[in-house]
């Protein structure tokens, strides 16, 4: 059976009745299955996490775009978290039995969808139509506040869609895209220059570890900080080696971990570097464990 992903991530943290609204699109949907959803007020943003047959995924997002356009006016959206738009990006990740191309398709069929509702879309990662699209971040660059300009530059015409400013609905990015883990840490002070630096030290666009992307946010609610990250590749930056950096780099400032926070679903796989390390079962292997047997 084929198995795809799909973690959209929308501009709404602090209306939990409207985010419960979206969601319900995503539930209505047969031969989808809802794994999780999150809401972080100080980012102002959820991030939805589901799989299920690629036809089925792509129908429910579809259904929950359109009602996330409806109830988000992104003229009104303040947050810690950068964003574009309503739906702001919607990563597509085959989980199995899919091929990426054939992911791609499903990504190339709700961008033409979202274009034709009047939102600009652009598509990252393996669905980029150009190098320099590869990057959320770079796609992202000035965020909502820079769309009005952007859009009038040949260089940034979307994918799909109007190359017209949207205030409503923003724009949306959408792509093909490896399991990445959404992973935080929060800290244990109010100085969010702390978190500011030690994310530029740990992300790799400044020189720090290929598969890492992060930034220092606060965390006006909790009294605290956060360094929050994405870990586009576990495999080759597992979530240990990240943690102990941040931890080191912390101490230089005289700052303990609080705690931290995966938002979402991950990988099984990402779990076998935690036992590893932490336990020091050096040769762990997943095979071990008594229920992922029954996975097939």
């Amino acid at each position: 059976m084929k198995i795809l992903e799909c973690v959209p991530n929308i501009s709404e943290g602090t209306d939990l009745d409207l985010v419960d609204q979206v969601v319900d699109q995503i539930r209505q949907v047969e031969g989808v299955k809802l794994l999780d959803y999150s809401s972080d007020a100080d980012h102002n943003r959820s991030v939805l996490t589901y799989l299920g047959q690629p036809e089925a995924v792509l129908e429910a997002t579809k259904v929950m775009a359109l009602k996330a356009l409806e109830l988000i006016d992104m003229s009104q959206h303040q947050g810690s978290h950068p964003r574009m738009g309503a739906v702001d990006v919607a990563p597509f990740i085959p989980i199995r039995g899919i091929e990426t191309e054939e992911a791609v398709d499903i990504v190339r069929q709700f961008g033409r969808f979202l274009g034709e509702q009047g939102v600009p879309v652009y598509y990252y990662e393996d669905a980029a139509t150009r190098p320099e699209r590869v990057n959320l971040a770079q796609i992202r660059k000035g965020q909502y506040e820079a769309l009005p300009e952007k859009l009038k530059d040949p260089e940034w015409a979307p994918d799909e869609g109007p190359a017209e400013f949207n205030p409503k609905a923003g724009a949306t990015v959408t792509g093909v895209r490896f399991p990445l883990i959404a992973f935080n840490i929060n800290l244990n002070t109010t100085d969010v220059e702390i978190a500011q630096r030690i994310g530029k030290a740990i992300r790799h666009s400044s020189g720090g570890y290929r598969y890492v992307k992060a930034m220092g946010l606060a965390l006006e609610e909790q009294g605290m900080v956060q360094v929050s990250m994405n870990l586009t590749n576990y495999t080759k930056t597992p979530i240990p080696r990240v943690l102990e950096t941040v931890r080191m780099e912390a101490a230089r400032h005289g700052v303990t971990v609080a705690g931290t926070e995966i938002v979402g679903a991950l990988p099984l796989g990402a779990l076998e570097e935690i036992v590893k390390h932490y336990v020091q079962i050096h040769d762990f292997e997943l095979s071990q464990v008594i229920e992922y047997s029954l996975l097939g």
